[in-house]
């Protein structure tokens, strides 16, 4: 179990009746520039095009004596100090608690140059591992780290300073159509990750997707939509073409179609861990990258139109913000295994093969951090909007732990934020580094490490801050008037003649 240290767990405001509703929503700017890193593998690449902007978008909630924000990142992760950086000049600024903001990120492998490895990090190690970091691996740019801080920070103030009566409407639609586990069994008895469509190993998904569509829309009193938050569980990794938001483009695309151009989308990625567009039993190949971005965002934005359409809205929603914080440790590479990939760096990558090659480079990697910080500062994070709750990890979290948290949930909506307020790279289910467990989500590498119990205790605190608060109730469509007659040119015997 992960040790458990400056265990830290601050109430923004004490549960409370509902009160008055005001919100407002603004966006940022936060595209890189052509040539950026690209984010996302284990190596360097470059962006040489432009497809769209990458975005922050927020939202701020104020029930009359609780505030809290709601912020979601065009990007790839959210480091931990950035988020804490973000924070600070946040409550400097407009005085929201940096306990009730919370920052995700989409996950976006077309966004900016935000990770993995981030300035300094390795500064301590060896010249070798400095090599393999600063130069064999994706970095952060210290300029556009402090591009986002300031976008992240402005947009949740002007959201804050915009902030006016509205009522707000929560609902869930499903959408399983475009969304899959990619992890699946094989007869060798193994779990594999990807192991490529007409695979005759394949027996089954190893495990389920999540397809609900949790959505909050924001009403002015003329029933115009100023914005809404959207959550969904689907890696962004559709690639449509040079830089973008990836697939949330197509999404806020069509809501803003129907709604309206000035409509502000945050999206808040669920529990994807494990789950992408690629369906490794479809017999057909993919759609090219950016009709696949259009089917997965206009897929889930038409779903969540359909929700905002039907759900109705109430003017009170209680507010309230939870979080913990403690560390968790790493899992430390055995002995041998770090031997054995000194020895692999030595080779080129063809003689040692990629995938050989770039796991030793990271066992390197992970051992020189270890040095530094053997254990990881983690944060779970519980906001209440009405009777929607939206409970954080800094995970790529596998999708069946966010279930189970759903599933001991006493809220009617129950959103999972991945990636929030910080990254600890994946972080599997248990059963997944069991005798049939397997993947590339379980192997060591800088970027994923925790403890293997590491996903139960996110969800158990998870859980203990949800039952902490009291779900306010769903708003309601007024009720029919009372019968009075049936419509008399309807209730009538049928006229043969």
């Amino acid at each position: 179990m992960g040790t458990l240290l400056a265990v830290f767990t601050r109430d923004t405001a004490p549960i409370h009746a509902a009160g008055a509703l005001k919100a407002g929503f603004a966006e940022r700017d936060i595209t890189p520039a052509i040539g950026s890193e690209i984010p996302g593998g284990y190596g360097k690449a470059f962006h040489k095009s432009f497809h769209d902007a990458c975005k922050v978008r927020a939202a701020v909630f104020d029930d009359g004596e609780t505030r809290v924000a709601l912020v979601g990142t065009d990007s790839l992760i959210i480091p931990r100090h950035l988020v804490l950086a973000a924070r600070q000049r946040i409550e400097q600024r407009c005085g929201i608690p940096a306990s009730a903001v919370m920052i995700g990120a989409s996950h976006s492998h077309s966004s900016g140059p935000i990770g993995f490895v981030q300035p300094g990090e390795y500064d301590h190690a060896s010249e070798l591992v400095r090599k393999l970091a600063y130069e064999k691996s994706p970095c952060a740019d210290p300029k556009y780290l402090d591009q986002v801080r300031d976008a992240i920070a402005d947009a949740v103030c002007a959201a804050h300073d915009s902030r006016a009566p509205v009522s707000a409407s929560f609902g869930t639609g499903h959408e399983d159509k475009v969304a899959f586990n990619r992890r699946l069994r094989m007869k060798g008895g193994l779990t594999f990750s990807h192991p490529g469509r007409g695979n005759p190993e394949i027996l089954e998904y190893a495990g389920p997707i999540d397809p609900q569509v949790n959505v909050i829309g924001v009403w002015t009193a003329d029933s115009k939509l100023i914005g809404c938050v959207v959550n969904y569980t689907c890696h962004a990794t559709t690639s449509p073409g040079g830089i973008s938001a990836n697939w949330i483009h197509y999404l806020e695309r069509t809501i803003r179609g129907y709604f309206g151009p000035d409509t502000v989308v945050v999206f808040l990625q669920g529990a994807c861990g494990d789950i992408t567009q690629v369906d490794n039993l479809s017999p057909f190949a993919d759609w090219p990258g950016d009709r696949m971005a259009q089917l997965v965002g206009g897929s889930v934005g038409a779903e969540a139109v359909k929700v905002l359409l039907r759900a109705p809205a109430g003017t009170n929603a209680a507010i309230a913000a939870k979080q913990k914080i403690w560390r968790i440790k790493r899992r430390v590479p055995l002995p041998e295994h770090l031997k054995r990939a000194l020895e692999t760096v030595q080779k080129s990558e063809k003689e040692a093969g990629a995938a050989n090659w770039t796991f030793a480079k990271e066992t390197l990697l992970l051992d020189a951090l270890i040095a530094k910080e053997p254990q990881v500062e983690v944060e779970v994070q519980a906001i209440q909007i009405g009777p929607s709750v939206f409970v954080s990890n800094p995970a790529e979290y596998f999708v069946q732990l966010g279930l189970d948290i759903k599933k001991q949930s006493s809220f009617p909506i129950t959103s999972i934020v991945e990636l929030a307020n910080g990254c600890v790279g994946y972080v599997p289910t248990e059963e997944a580094f069991g005798p049939n467990g397997g993947g590339y989500e379980t192997r060591l590498t800088s970027y994923s490490n925790l403890e293997i119990p590491a996903g139960t205790q996110l969800a158990k605190a998870a859980v203990e801050l949800i039952a902490s608060l009291k779900p306010g109730p769903m708003p309601q469509r007024p009720k029919a008037p009372p019968f009075v007659a049936p419509w008399a040119y309807g209730n009538v015997p049928p006229q043969r003649n």
